[in-house]
């Protein structure tokens, strides 16, 4: 009888332990303004973390050797982390870009119609993307997307909600240094390789929001956004028929297409300015 009321009494105080440090590390997203969690674990851990998982993604994989593609991803990431910094300073969110450290890399997988960012600024593309993207402008639509996620903390975000998820709201359960496989995990998942059905609704919300922010980025870096609602037709073209979006990590075009429409005066008004 005493062990239980010790258990529960120990489960009852990691979880208002817990419930207090999520209060405290509410921050808001950029532009959007949406209140998220990302305090559970701390945004120069996740960065190390990220950065160690990128460089194993990228040693396991053949990257591109064709100058002009990979010219063309590093030549617009350049120009959307110039935006992205110019944003952040003029609205004083610099601090949260300590310690990014940016990388652009082009994968060699024709058959992979993709792109991701990992938090701390390291993105990759595949070649399958590039017919989609069809030149710069296209890039830039994808790019100042994928480099959204990172700045939104979208990662961090997921890492935190999958983490409670998985030490059952135990502060004491699995610490993360005791435990590499699940850093590991938690980097993949975070840039949308899981497939837990209990994180989807943030995952929609994540892309929505980043498609929100890229239209600012790349318009911002001098790109027309008014590009952005035409790749996600091409992409609607060549992708057949998707699965419903409520089983879906990513909203449906259709979706995507209207958001992005509704979203274009806002965005219009930093391209015309440029």
């Amino acid at each position: 009888m005493t062990l239980t009321v010790f258990t529960d009494m120990k489960k009852i105080t990691s979880i208002f332990l817990i419930l207090s440090i999520a209060i405290v590390a509410c921050t808001k997203v950029p532009i959007t303004g949406r209140r998220q969690v990302t305090g559970l674990i701390g945004s120069s851990q996740i960065i190390q973390m990220s950065a160690d998982a990128y460089k194993q993604v990228l040693d396991s994989v053949p990257l591109s050797e064709n100058a002009q593609q990979v010219g063309m991803i590093k030549r617009v990431g350049d120009k959307i982390k110039v935006a992205v910094e110019k944003y952040m300073s003029d609205n004083g969110f610099s601090d949260q870009l300590e310690g990014f450290d940016w990388e652009f890399n082009l994968i060699a997988n024709d058959t992979m119609v993709n792109a991701w960012a990992m938090p701390g600024g390291k993105v990759a593309f595949y070649t399958g993307i590039l017919p989609i993207c069809q030149n710069d402008l296209g890039v830039a639509v994808v790019m100042g997307h994928e480099v959204a996620h990172a700045i939104a903390k979208h990662g961090q975000e997921r890492m935190n909600q999958t983490y409670m998820k998985q030490v059952g709201l135990s502060i004491g359960a699995v610490a993360l240094g005791q435990d590499p496989t699940m850093s590991q995990r938690l980097v993949f998942q975070a840039i949308g390789l899981g497939t837990d059905l209990a994180l989807l609704k943030y995952s929609r919300t994540h892309e929505s929001e980043a498609d929100e922010l890229g239209l600012t980025f790349m318009a911002i870096a001098g790109y027309d956004p008014r590009e952005a609602p035409k790749f996600w037709e091409r992409m609607s073209a060549g992708s057949g028929e998707g699965p419903p979006e409520f089983l879906s990590t990513h909203p449906s075009h259709e979706t995507r297409i209207q958001r992005l429409n509704d979203a274009l005066p806002k965005a219009l008004e930093y391209y015309e300015a440029k």
